[in-house]
Formats: structure tokens, sequence, C-alpha cells
């Protein structure tokens, strides 16, 4: 089983046209491990430092992404963000029909943030 814990954040990419997060890290022991989320919806990262360590990426369910978020949504509701709807139990609803899930990304240092996404896999290159 691939782990992620304490890996450092070497790249990421963000395919907006096939939704698709990648984030490139290395283990202490030199092994290329890439972190993939797929069916994106959003994303949020802060904190980009170079040397970004990751503690671990957490599951959620969405009822605790609309607590950590709902300022956010209210601020973005008349921009279609993260899509189009009026109430907030809308959008709630259209997620959870979709299947999607909440993905926080904690970091030792650096980098930290979540994603809206319905699938995350790791994947080694060594």
């Amino acid at each position: 089983m691939l782990n992620i814990y304490d890996n450092e954040i070497i790249s990421y990419n963000v395919n907006l046209k096939n939704n698709t997060i990648n984030i490139n890290t290395l283990s202490e022991k030199g092994q290329n491990i890439t972190i993939i989320f797929s069916g994106v919806l959003s994303h949020m990262f802060e904190n980009h430092l170079s040397g970004s360590i990751i503690f671990e990426i957490g599951k959620y369910e969405l009822s605790q992404f609309f607590d950590d978020n709902r300022d956010l949504l209210e601020q973005q509701k008349d921009y279609c963000w993260p899509i189009e709807y009026i109430e907030i139990k809308e959008l709630e609803e259209k997620l959870i029909k979709q299947q999607y899930i909440y993905y926080v990304i904690s970091a030792s240092y650096g980098l930290n943030g979540w994603v809206l996404a319905k699938k995350y896999e790791l994947l080694s290159s060594n």
C-alpha cells in the first residue's frame, strides 16, 4: 500500500478540461508517488511553498464541506461557483446526487486545501 505521509510535494497540475488534479510527490525513501483526483468539480489550495510536506489527505462527508465553506459559497454563488445554484441546499443535493467527495489535504508544512472530486488514487512511478 502506498503511503503519502511526510511526502514532499514536487509539483501539481490542474487540468480543467479533463477535470483532474495530479500532485507529484517524493517520499523520504525517494519513491515518486502521484496523487490523482479525477472527476474534479472544484478545489482550493493555500500556502504554496517550496518543500511543502503532506501530513494526510482525509475523506469527509459533503456536509463537512458545507460547514467549512458556507461563507465562501455564499460569496461566490452569483458567479456560478462551483456550479450554478440558487440555494445552498440545492447545491448540496446536486453534489450528493452526482457522488462528489470532499477531500481535505493537510500539511505538516506548506500547501494545504481541499478538492471536491469523485475519485482519489495513488500511483507509484518507480
